[in-house]
């Protein structure tokens, strides 16, 4: 790798030296004092901009040399929906990650900054959703005698942790803390795609592995072993469209949908601003160009002509003009002189 950057860097070096020593094949006029500034300040501009593309190829290089080292396996891309610039999120694969989440996730992993309300409009209505939040029982309090109660669960509500502490959820996966899933697609990098690979890619550990006692081997987490055991699979949950298979790929798919979704709810909101910017923009720039040409049409089309004999001849006005005026200027001070001397 040394070796590289040395040879990029020597590569860089007598290029810009050979732009710095070639001619120019037009002529050049030559002022004094200024010839030697320039120089300068091209051979500045160039080192700048040597030493700026060193140090992104410099950085372009090291972060493939991390991705390069991992210890696990990169996640192949997958062709989602919803990467397009103005491509939404499919609310059906969002509502059926939900049902993944509910009956297979939510037993470890919670989903804490997220509220029930946040469903109304995007994967279920209002009734569904007060449905969804009465099923739970949240403890409130105090009241007015100043005790703690239970009642049913509000659209305000956030969605319940499976365990109370993160002491109780260690001792319930022998030592390992269940992450929160709410920001897991933007806290991971590869995104969706880390997600799915990690769900679908549980195989045999390789030959002289070893494994403890309550690990299992999957090649896309850091290090091969992981806690979560292989919870995808065919027909793990049902499914109210029967249209649409029940698949391991595809329940994986749907919970990295919706996991998409909790990371960024304003998503498909962002998008539709894009577009009524875009537009509106557009309109804007359009009456502006045309009220900037329309202003500066009389400036930008006018022409001025410098005519010698016209110039001599204005001035030449100007002076007789001055001496005329001169004249009657003396003509009245003499014609007052002269009413002065009548009434002496």
């Amino acid at each position: 790798m040394a070796n590289k950057f040395r040879n990029l860097n020597s590569k860089l070096f007598h290029l810009a030296r050979s732009s710095f020593q070639r001619t120019s094949v037009r002529p050049r006029m030559s002022f004094p004092g200024r010839e030697s500034g320039f120089t300068g300040n091209r051979k500045v501009l160039g080192a700048l901009g040597a030493l700026t593309g060193t140090a992104g190829l410099l950085i372009y290089a090291l972060e493939s040399s991390v991705d390069a080292s991992s210890d696990c396996v990169h996640p192949a891309h997958q062709h989602w929906n919803h990467k397009g610039l103005l491509s939404a999120l499919d609310k059906e694969s969002v509502r059926r990650g939900y049902t993944v989440y509910k009956e297979v996730c939510s037993s470890c992993h919670s989903l804490q900054y997220m509220a029930y309300r946040n469903l109304v409009g995007v994967c279920m209505t209002e009734a569904e959703a007060k449905a969804e939040a009465e099923a739970i029982t949240v403890r409130d309090g105090p009241n007015d005698e100043g005790e703690y109660y239970e009642r049913p669960g509000k659209l305000s509500d956030h969605f319940p942790s499976p365990y109370a502490n993160e002491e109780a959820a260690r001792s319930a996966n022998n030592g390992s803390y269940p992450p929160d899933l709410s920001y897991i697609v933007s806290a991971r990098k590869g995104g969706e795609d880390y997600v799915f690979s990690l769900l679908t890619g549980y195989c045999e550990p390789p030959a002289g592995f070893a494994l403890r006692d309550g690990l299992y081997f999957n090649p896309y987490f850091s290090g091969g072993a992981i806690a979560m055991g292989k919870v995808i699979d065919n027909e793990v949950v049902s499914y109210e469209d029967p249209n649409v298979p029940a698949s391991a790929a595809q329940i994986a798919k749907d919970i990295c949908v919706f996991l998409k979704w909790t990371s960024e709810p304003e998503s498909d909101e962002r998008r539709l601003l894009l577009i009524k910017v875009t537009l509106i923009s557009a309109f804007l720039i359009g009456i502006s160009y045309y009220i900037k040409r329309f202003k500066w049409s009389t400036l930008k089309s006018r022409k001025i002509f410098f005519i010698p004999e016209l110039e001599a001849q204005a001035k030449r006005e100007a002076e007789e003009a001055a001496k005329a005026a001169k004249k009657a200027k003396q003509q009245e001070c003499n014609k007052c002189e002269n009413q002065n001397e009548k009434q002496e």
